[in-house]
């Protein structure tokens, strides 16, 4: 048996009527071919029934360890001209990186366990000392001492410039009225003793502030040399830890159909950011083309899912399928996939070519529109189509149009844009100040109990996986959002959005987030389940005319 049969499992079903793809999938942005989804079902009823490894993936009890994990598969033919496919999970699964069924990791960082012993026992003592150092009492001691030096330095010299004031003042009504028994040469050896008593006392002042200068200084020299011990290790270890990194980075070797290999280092190295991010290399599509390429194996397709519990950040739906991630993946598989074609990126098509904006209102301060779904607000990266592009065409001797509020490419609705200075500046302060109302209406995947409430979740990009955003209670922004129950159909739920704030992605991500409404809007393909189009409609906007100041309402009831 070649060791490639170890990981390449035969379909179990009948596949002969299905046909191959004629290009291998496009993984940032894909449509599962069948037989990527037949592996995707079988290798689903592999984790539910085999009993060689147990994970917490949350899906009966809820754990406080339990999380759920996204697995790859990849249909391949080999040299006997046999389908089959391969399965992966990313990362560690049950605590392993390697499980019986799945092909292994690229680099198996826990096989070697001298592999990185002496770096990271390096690394470990260095954080061990500097755990000595941050505790240590001696600098807090150190800087209560300085502390300490500086108040009383302060109040006693304070206290001899009040001694010299007074004997300035003394010294100054001596001058002025002598005493009247003295001679004038007695006067004259009193005016000389009064003007070496006034240079005694600034001498004394000058000494005093070295002497105090001086201990200062000492406990100053004390507290920097413990201080600079520190920042010291903390600078060795982290030339040592960036060593290390690389030195790991090395050791993942990346191949492709040309047996091209190059290691993280070299594919990140022209890339913005050349520091691979944490677990490059880990995911299941690099570890899935990595075993193809080299056992010989031909990739045909590839789909990912995700399996059990939704992390609390992100929003990840059990069995749903998912493209590769931007920020570890596209600069890996950008090398693993040269040569081969590709199917296209639908993000490069327009998704607004054959369609209208239907203009609702127009003078000459502002323009209202209805967006249809599938249509850019504004021009994006690749698609430079767009309401404002269409306007701009349109509104050629205007001093806009201005942008003043922005919708999904998926959700549909009314949009202002300002046509003069004026008025922009007049609708952004209304829309700064939130005197502008937005109500949305949303279909759900679910039925909602409550009548209505507030959901305040922090958002901010998924830096690893944009354009999703993601809960983060640490570095997101404050999003704010009312909802209203209208009714429940067919075990989906109508309802009103209210947006007290304007973040990405907002309204999708308080829908469908556990701790939000836990129901994805119908038709979501980034927090949900792809469907027709994105059941998200901005059906109502109101605002004061930024020249007459009059109160102007607009509504378009939604087409679902």
């Amino acid at each position: 048996m070649k060791h490639s049969d170890h990981c390449f499992t035969p379909f179990q079903m009948d596949i002969s009527e299905y046909t191959l793809p004629e290009r291998f999938t496009f993984p940032f942005c894909y449509e599962p071919h069948p037989l990527s989804e037949i592996a995707a079902h079988e290798l689903q009823q592999h984790i539910e029934t085999q009993t060689d490894w147990s994970h917490p993936f949350g899906l009966t009890d809820i754990e406080s360890d339990s999380h759920g994990k996204m697995f790859g598969v990849l249909v391949v033919q080999n040299e006997r001209g046999e389908l089959g496919y391969l399965s992966a999970f990313s990362g560690l699964l049950a605590e392993k990186l390697q499980l019986p069924h799945f092909v292994p990791p690229v680099f198996d960082r826990f096989e070697d366990e001298t592999f990185f012993r002496l770096d990271a026992n390096g690394i470990a003592d260095i954080n061990r000392r500097v755990r000595e150092l941050s505790t240590s009492p001696l600098s807090a001691e150190l800087t209560k001492a300085i502390h300490a030096c500086q108040n009383e330095a302060e109040q006693q010299i304070e206290a001899h410039r009040q001694l010299m004031i007074e004997g300035r003042k003394n010294r100054k009504l001596l001058r002025q009225t002598p005493p009247q028994h003295l001679s004038e040469s007695e006067i004259d050896t009193l005016f000389e003793q009064l003007a070496q008593q006034s240079v005694a006392e600034k001498n004394q002042l000058k000494h005093l502030k070295q002497k105090w200068d001086n201990e200062l200084e000492q406990l100053q020299t004390k507290l920097n040399l413990h201080q600079n011990q520190l920042e010291e290790l903390k600078e060795k270890r982290r030339q040592l830890s960036a060593a290390l990194q690389k030195k790991l980075f090395s050791q993942y070797q990346f191949l492709n159909q040309n047996g091209e290999n190059k290691s993280l280092v070299d594919i990140f190295e022209n890339t913005a950011n050349p520091i691979p991010p944490a677990g490059s290399g880990e995911c299941a599509a690099p570890k899935l083309l990595q075993y193809a390429f080299t056992h010989q194996l031909k990739p045909i397709a590839m789909a990912e899912f995700w399996w059990g519990r939704s992390p609390k950040s992100e929003i990840r739906q059990h069995k749903k399928y998912y493209p590769a991630c931007n920020n570890k993946c596209h600069p890996i598989l950008g090398h693993m996939l040269e040569g081969i074609t590709l199917d296209n990126n639908p993000l490069l098509e327009n998704p607004a070519d054959g369609k209208d904006i239907d203009i609702l209102y127009q003078d000459d301060a502002i323009v209202v529109v209805n967006k249809p779904a599938e249509f850019l607000s504004v021009p994006g990266v690749n698609v430079k189509d767009s309401v404002l592009t269409r306007l701009e065409a349109m509104f050629t001797d205007v001093e806009g149009p201005f942008v003043l509020h922005r919708l999904d490419m998926s959700t549909s609705g009314i949009l202002v844009f300002a046509l003069t200075r004026r008025a922009n500046k007049s609708l952004q302060k209304q829309f700064i100040t939130r005197g502008v109302e937005k109500r949305y209406v949303a279909l759900l995947s679910g039925e909602l109990l409550g009548e209505s409430g507030d959901i305040t979740l922090p958002l901010r990009g998924d830096l690893d996986d944009r354009p999703r955003q993601m809960v983060c209670y640490e570095h997101g922004k404050h999003a704010d959002t009312f909802w209203q129950k209208i009714s429940v159909e067919n075990g989906q739920s109508r309802v009103y959005l209210y947006p007290k704030t304007g973040r990405t992605h907002q309204l999708r991500v308080h829908c469908a987030h556990a701790d939000g409404l836990n129901m994805a809007i119908v038709g979501d393909d980034l927090y949900g389940l792809k469907g027709t189009r994105l059941h998200l409609h901005a059906e109502s906007l109101s605002f004061d005319h930024p020249y007459t100041k009059q109160r102007m309402h607009f509504q378009v009831d939604a087409d679902f």
